[in-house]
Parts: C-alpha cells; sequence; structure tokens
C-alpha cells in the first residue's frame, strides 16, 4: 500500500533530540526553541515568533491576544478544519461562517463584507493548500471596519503572497508542524506576531500567564502571575526535531514542488477530458507543495475513485467537512447556503504526498486514475 503520508526525517533528528537531552534542559524554552523561534523571525521577518505544541494552540493564543469575548464575532470559511473555529468559539464567540472560492478551497474574499456586524471582531483567512488568499481584500476590509486579521497558515510555511510570506501579513498567523505538513515535529505549531502591541502579552500567555521570559531575559528581577495563559510552549525535544527540519527547509520545499508538478503535468489531460478539476494558483500566490487536490464532478464519482486507488494499494483521501452543518455547529448556524464549501465537502480527493514519494509510485497512481473508467 502506498500510504497518504509518511513523515519524513532528515537524519539529525535523532542527534539534535540527543543533545536536547543531555543539555540538561528539555522543558520549553531552550535553546532549541529559541534557534526555531529566530529561524522563522529572521527568514520570514515575523516579529515575534512563539513555537507552540499544535497550530490549535497558536490560535488559542491568537484568540486570548485578539480579547476575543462572549457574543464578539468571528469571520472563517466553513472549509477548514474544526481548530479554526474552536480557538474562537472557546472564548465564546459566534462563528460566522463565509463560503469558499468556485475556483479554489480557499475563504471567498468577495463574500466577507456583507458579513461584517458592529459585533465582528476578526477575520481568519486559511491558505488552504498553502495557497494565498488574496490578501489586499482582506486587509482593506480590516483597515476600513478596524479588525484584526489572523492568518491561518497551518499549511502555509515558505508560501508567500505578491512577495510577502504567508504568516507575514495579518496582525498574527499560526503555523502548523503536524505530521502531515511540509515541516513536521510530530505535533507542534507557531505562533507568529506582526503587531507589535501584541509582543509583550504574547510571551506571557505563552508561560502560563506569568511573566517568565522577561526574567529569564533579566528583564524584570522576579516572576509571577500576570494575565491569563496556559502551557502553550513545546519541549526542547519537539523544536530539536524540528530544528532538523527547518534546516533542510530548502531541499524539502524542492522535492515536495516536483511532486506537485509531477502529478499535475501527468494528470492535466485527462482532468480536462473527465471535466475534473485540479489545482489552480493564483498570479498573486506562490505554490508551497503542499498537497496536491483534484475536484471531482460528483462525490458518487469521488468515492469510485476512492475506492478503486485502495483496492490497488493506493491510500487516498477525502479532506474538510462543511464546519456549518458538523453536528457541533449545524443547529447554532442560521446563515446561508454555502454551496462550494459543499462541494469541497463532497467532492474534493487528496493523492499521497510526501517527501520519499517515488517518482514511480507517483506514475503507478496517475496510471492507475488514468486507466479507471468513470
Amino acid at each position: 500500500m502506498i500510504p497518504f503520508n509518511k513523515p519524513y526525517l532528515t537524519g539529525k533528528e535523532l542527534e539534535y533530540i540527543k543533545d536536547a537531552v543531555l543539555s540538561g534542559k528539555i522543558s520549553g524554552n531552550g535553546i532549541y526553541t529559541q534557534k526555531c523561534n529566530n529561524f522563522f523571525e529572521q527568514k520570514f521577518g515575523f516579529k515575534k515568533a512563539l513555537l507552540t505544541t499544535s497550530c490549535t494552540d497558536a490560535l488559542e493564543m491568537c484568540a486570548i491576544l485578539a480579547d476575543i469575548k462572549q457574543g464578539d464575532e468571528v469571520i472563517i470559511p466553513s472549509y477548514t478544519f474544526v481548530s479554526t473555529a474552536l480557538a474562537f468559539v472557546r472564548q465564546g464567540a459566534k462563528i460566522v461562517f463565509v463560503d469558499s472560492r468556485a475556483d479554489h478551497p480557499g475563504i471567498d474574499e468577495d463574500k466577507i463584507e456583507e458579513l461584517i456586524t458592529s459585533k465582528t471582531k476578526a477575520i481568519v483567512p486559511v491558505h488552504y493548500a498553502g495557497v494565498a488568499c488574496d490578501m489586499d481584500k482582506i486587509m482593506y476590509l480590516a483597515n476600513k471596519y478596524n479588525l484584526l486579521v489572523i492568518e491561518d497558515a497551518a499549511q502555509a510555511i515558505d508560501s508567500y503572497y505578491k512577495g510577502k510570506p504567508l504568516g507575514s501579513i495579518g496582525h498574527m498567523a499560526a503555523f502548523s508542524f503536524h505530521e502531515t505538513k511540509n515541516i513536521n515535529s510530530g505535533e507542534g505549531g507557531l505562533l507568529a506576531i506582526n503587531d507589535d502591541k501584541f509582543i509583550k502579552r504574547s510571551e506571557i500567555i505563552w508561560e502560563k500567564g506569568t511573566n517568565r521570559s522577561e526574567f529569564f531575559r533579566g528583564d524584570v528581577n522576579k516572576y509571577g502571575w500576570v494575565d491569563t495563559g496556559s502551557s502553550f510552549l513545546p519541549s526542547e525535544i519537539i523544536a530539536a526535531y524540528l530544528w532538523a527540519q527547518l534546516e533542510n527547509l530548502a531541499d524539502i520545499q524542492k522535492r515536495r514542488i516536483e511532486i506537485w508538478h509531477h502529478y499535475f503535468d501527468g494528470l492535466s489531460d485527462w482532468a480536462i477530458s473527465n471535466n475534473i478539476k485540479l489545482p489552480e494558483i493564483p498570479t498573486y500566490a506562490t505554490n508551497n507543495g503542499h498537497m496536491f487536490y483534484m475536484v471531482c464532478k460528483s462525490e458518487d464519482q469521488r468515492n469510485k475513485i476512492l475506492s478503486y486507488l485502495k483496492e490497488n494499494g493506493v491510500y487516498a483521501v477525502f479532506h474538510y467537512l462543511s464546519l456549518h452543518k458538523s453536528p457541533y455547529y449545524n443547529k447554532k448556524y442560521k446563515g446561508i447556503e454555502l454551496s462550494q464549501s459543499d462541494r469541497y465537502t463532497d467532492c474534493l480527493l487528496r493523492l499521497p504526498f510526501f517527501y520519499e514519494l517515488k517518482d514511480g509510485d507517483i506514475n503507478k497512481i496517475i496510471n492507475l486514475i488514468k486507466d479507471m473508467k468513470l
């Protein structure tokens, strides 16, 4: 069976983990945590970068920093992972769902403004498959209505919008290093801060509501409980693993983009002849090789392809289920039909995608798809 995902090991992970353990400090915010944080600040220009134990944690920190309260409204796409919504629901927010674009599963930027009310506090665009949303449109609305923009960049490491790194455009951003991501540490995430006013408080929230980070820098002579927060920072073991990955970012990205183009080139003619949509990359966006998907004509067709591939030793998967129709939220949702989100829920299929996927296996997958009768 060709698996859907296989976490890539660069070869240095265990070496760095051993080094962290032997250093005598394996709790958070040690040498490797600081290496990783500095890497993101220097390479992508984030004003502050803080490793977290997950992207969910990073989003929860965003919700706290945004001072989301009961009754506030937060605008997000329905076609996304539950964490995008959950982080704000936990603070008492009402989630206002937006449909996806017809040409891409990302948020339909042109449908955001009609959903803004006096209670709206933030917009949370999700850079689906690492492909940028139209951030000029979103930032224009944020400035017009005095809203915060929190980029869900879980899939978007080393991807760009008009030359700007994703995660560096909104007021805050969250990244994921889950084992399915380009750069992984098993679990893990990152909070990126781009607005100076959130920097000091972000460190406090990160350190369980204490000013411990200031204390260890020598900025204060003792530390104590000064705000809300939680244990959001990961151990040095996770950071050491991640550092091995970050050292190899360029190589990992190069191979993943090669795999993406191998799929695209091999399936383009077949997709056109069968009226199946392959990914589109807008001119303002880059492709970071996060995933390869196709959008089938119907749910039945999608399921037929999934079953056929599985029968022939290939594990492909579908993706998100529209959050506005989820068992948790469907009774709360009073908005309009979100037809594009539902179309991607029913019709989108993801092919196996990981660094060590061999060209021969990619060819096998392509040929299986082209040979089957739809």
